[in-house]
């Protein structure tokens, strides 16, 4: 009986070794990680050119030749880096990308310095940690180790971590290199952030592939009026045009649809929650609607993927206490579904409102088709959560929010969002306060995403 248990506990240790990258891989990770994660980057007050020298010096260091590196962007502070590790030429290369940037953080809003990596209680804390630091650190940590290793892919892996991705605008650094610089970045694929692995209570549920994602666009309500003094109100007021088309617009919803990958979705997910949801939402790829509105009442971003949405962000109006509005305007916020237009979204927007004196101005962000669910992608990803995590299922998703794959997408890189970093589907703090990771989890992301770039780029056997 001692020999049989003594069996079965090397074998779990041999397991978990094997799910973790060798000791000197992973302080190779963490050291990169903590450097990125201590310089400001902060997308309105920082710098990610720090971050690229720093990076491009590391890469030199390990024996890649300058040739194959390149450090360069709109401006000076918003540096991008690019490296290229050379494979035989046989297939197209492979795209990892990264943001070197990060959301503000504030000292006095957090428990801990946002801007110091802090390992505490199993988890990494700081800004970025898991937005996206995380990755970007692995990214370098893992081309490193291949050269190490002497891998020969059979296609270059290219990686690149960009500037503004939070921020976007004139210095986001992957419109800049897809501009400017295309040739450095071009590949059959991408692989980037966008998706996560999905735990309950420390165990493995889900690990995501973000295939697609919606399309963001701002539309502007405005109500002009000649005014006038407020001691002779007339029923013409600019501000109840406006709260009245704001009104309308928050007792509509846009109808209901599912694609590829949101099918995909839906029907993977309904093999890991219970019960009556699970019957739901295993009937919502079939288009039952019933079902649909269900699950939509369920969970806000389940509504969002199955559906259009329009939310009033902002609200102006008025410009003396004593006068009639002369202008009313609203920011109304739409997160399109990749098959819906923004002339649909448009023209659907002045039906409900129904106002003639409410003007609508769009100002929309580029749109991207979805990506193909590449079969050896698909077959990679899901082979290694089974064995890394079993009981786990690999779901296609799109991403409800925005990453730059989008501009890649609508480039003809098809992108897919993959990290294998299992985050609780309860603690989920990208962007927010004591933003954090777990140790163990970043560390098994290490060694995912370590495999699964070696399976895509291996030579065929």
């Amino acid at each position: 009986m001692f020999r049989l248990l003594s069996t079965f506990a090397c074998a779990a240790v041999a397991f978990a070794a094997a799910t973790l990258p060798p000791d000197s891989d992973q302080k190779l990770a963490r050291e990169i990680y903590k450097q990125m994660i201590e310089v400001q980057s902060g997308f309105t007050t920082g710098s990610t050119t720090p971050i690229a020298e720093a990076v491009a010096d590391r890469m030199k260091a390990a024996g890649f030749p300058e040739a194959g590196i390149f450090v360069g962007g709109a401006i000076p502070r918003k540096a991008n880096v690019v490296v290229r590790y050379r494979g035989t030429g046989a297939r197209r290369p492979l795209l990892l990308l990264a943001h070197e940037d990060v959301v503000e953080a504030k000292r006095e809003d957090w428990s801990l310095d946002p801007f110091q990596l802090t390992e505490k209680d199993g988890y990494f804390y700081g800004r970025g940690t898991s937005d996206d630091k995380s990755q970007a650190a692995i990214w370098v940590a893992n081309l490193i180790r291949y050269k190490r290793e002497g891998f020969k892919p059979d296609r270059d892996i290219i990686v690149a971590l960009t500037a503004d991705e939070e921020g976007g605008g004139p210095y986001s650094g992957i419109v800049w290199l897809l501009k400017n610089k295309r040739a450095l970045i071009d590949a059959e694929f991408c692989l980037n952030e966008g998706a996560s692995g999905e735990s309950e209570h420390g165990k493995a549920i889900a690990n995501e592939v973000q295939a697609s994602e919606k399309t963001y666009a701002d539309f502007r309500l405005e109500v002009h009026n000649p005014g006038g003094h407020s001691s002779r109100p007339v029923p013409d007021n600019a501000i109840y045009h406006l709260a009245a088309a704001l009104d309308r617009l928050s007792k509509f919803q846009f109808p209901f649809r599912t694609n590829e990958v949101t099918r995909a979705y839906f029907t993977q997910l309904a093999k890991v929650e219970k019960g009556a949801l699970a019957a739901d939402l295993a009937k919502v790829a079939s288009g039952a609607k019933d079902s649909m509105e269900r699950v939509a009442a369920a969970n806000p971003e389940w509504n969002s993927m199955l559906r259009t949405t329009c939310v009033a962000t902002q609200l102006e109006g008025g410009h003396a206490r004593n006068a009639l509005p002369q202008l009313a305007a609203a920011n109304i916020n739409c997160r399109i579904l990749p098959d819906d237009s923004i002339e649909y979204v448009q023209t659907t927007l002045r039906q409900v409102i129904a106002d003639s004196q409410v003007s609508i101005h769009a100002d929309p962000d580029i749109a991207a088709p979805a990506s193909p669910l590449r079969p050896d992608l698909m077959k990679a990803v899901d082979r290694l959560t089974d064995s890394m995590w079993p009981g786990a299922v690999t779901i296609p998703v799109m991403q409800v929010g925005a990453t730059d794959g989008k501009y890649l997408r609508a480039a003809g890189i098809p992108t897919y969002g993959v990290r294998g970093i299992f985050v609780d589907r309860d603690d989920v703090r990208a962007h927010g306060r004591d933003e954090r990771i777990r140790v163990q989890a970043f560390y098994e992301g290490q060694e995912f995403l370590y495999q699964l770039v070696k399976s895509l780029a291996s030579p065929s056997k």
